[in-house]
């Protein structure tokens, strides 16, 4: 039993000797009981290197680098180079009208579109658009109608801005829709305000026999 009093008196001491020199002025560097890789192997700048066989350090960039500081966040689609495509930028930084010219917008694309806002968009911006989706009878009474001529004369890249990053009460859309989706439901979108203003006119020659005209 005495073993353990020793053992006991013994940490004591060699703990309060420890401790009781937390706070002093030494010139003597700190103990690092766990350096916690404090002191590691790396180039400075403008250093010389053995491994490489010009002696230098520093090294050519490589080809595509991007600036420190240029990050993917908050826009993952910063980096891409096809503004118009991935911001929905002209070259100038202005909103772009029009879709990129790398998407064809055939029956495929639009019928993405639909799929893609009837999952996302329809649930407060309703399926025709107009704003009435099944949030309205749950209190959001603020949600947007495309039909209202300030989005109907909206550019085509400040609507796919709003879907990246969100607006007011609407969240970013950037991490469940890809850039081409978006700009799919934007293709839709067009179709539903087309749709809406619409008239007998409109319909060809040869489907107005379809309409019993």
């Amino acid at each position: 039993m005495r073993y353990v009093y020793y053992t006991t008196a013994f940490l004591v001491v060699l703990v309060i000797s420890i401790a009781g020199f937390r706070g002093r002025r030494s010139t003597r560097p700190p103990v690092e009981v766990f350096p916690d890789m404090d002191r590691q192997a790396k180039y400075k700048p403008q250093a010389g290197s053995k491994f490489f066989a010009d002696g230098r350090a520093d090294r050519p960039l490589p080809a595509g680098v991007v600036a420190r500081g240029r990050t993917l966040a908050p826009d993952p689609d910063f980096l891409r180079a096809d503004d118009f495509l991935y911001r929905g930028r002209t070259p100038a930084g202005g909103f772009a009208r029009g879709f990129p010219p790398s998407l064809v917008p055939d029956q495929r694309f639009m019928a993405r579109g639909r799929e893609r806002y009837t999952i996302y968009c329809a649930p407060c911006h309703g399926a025709l658009g107009d704003g009435k989706g099944i949030t309205s009878g749950y209190g959001m009474v603020t949600t947007a109608s495309y039909h209202d001529d300030r989005l109907r004369h909206m550019a085509e890249g400040e609507i796919f801005n709003t879907i990246t990053h969100g607006k007011n009460t609407m969240l970013s859309y950037a991490d469940k829709l890809s850039p081409e989706d978006r700009w799919a439901v934007i293709a839709y979108v067009r179709a539903l305000q087309r749709a809406r203003e619409g008239t007998v006119a409109d319909v060809p020659a040869d489907h107005k026999a379809d309409l019993g005209l």
